[in-house]
């Protein structure tokens, strides 16, 4: 296909398409002619994949390229690709500093505590865990870390099926094309569902302390006179 072709399928327009070829985000196509070059289906599988990290996931060029350049080893499993684009899109970097002991510690326990072992206990997911706990803390706001485990428990639900979305799709750039589109747009589906259910559950816990309360005023009301 020649590159309008390529442009309306992907919806990206030619200058930006040639753009990304200067910089290293998509492999030039096939030069038939000195004014013809083809492009064939991995370009638009490769096209839509940097379009959703640079438009949905607001990935900066440079990490595009870093990230693409990481996934393109051709001993990187399916499994490890995926955590290489899933950091790229982290809102929450690792921090630089190793989080206090015992907040570390902490965040270990929350996630034995759901039964996950395959998490390398040093993981720099742990870590970010391990400092939004120590800053809750040092905000003496200790009580609200949810050592029960029923953040990880919904995590791991959303996880699931986050995972459950990519099993039918094939092509390896058409999965991380989905697993970034979904983790970007999920995590806001999330966030608002997560708001829809607090205005839900504040209204069922505040509001019914309100009527009983007032029911109360009432009966005091009532013995009074």
């Amino acid at each position: 296909m020649r590159i309008g072709e390529l442009s309306a399928r992907t919806g990206v327009p030619a200058a930006t398409i040639k753009y990304y070829v200067r910089e290293g985000l998509l492999s030039g196509g096939e030069r038939r002619s000195h004014n013809q070059v083809e492009y064939g289906e991995e370009h638009v599988r490769r096209l839509r994949l940097v379009r959703a990290m640079v438009e949905v996931g607001s990935v900066p060029i440079a990490k595009v390229r870093e990230v693409l350049a990481e996934i393109e080893e051709p001993d990187r499993d399916l499994d490890s690709t995926l955590g290489v684009a899933s950091r790229a899109l982290s809102q929450h970097r690792v921090p630089a500093e190793e989080p206090a002991a015992e907040d570390l510690e902490l965040a270990r326990a929350i996630v034995r505590g759901r039964g996950w072992h395959s998490i390398d206990p040093d993981h720099g997911y742990l870590w970010t865990l391990a400092d939004a706990i120590g800053r809750l803390r040092e905000l003496g706001l200790a009580d609200m870390v949810d050592v029960t485990g029923e953040y990880a428990r919904a995590a791991e639900i959303v996880a699931e099926f986050d995972l459950s979305l990519l099993a039918n799709r094939k092509e390896r750039d058409e999965i991380l094309e989905a697993m970034v589109i979904g983790t970007v747009l999920g995590d806001a589906i999330f966030e608002a569902l997560r708001r829809i259910a607090q205005v839900e559950v504040s209204s069922r816990v505040f509001q019914r302390g309100q009527r009983k309360q007032s029911g109360a005023e009432q009966n005091l009301s009532t013995v009074d006179r």
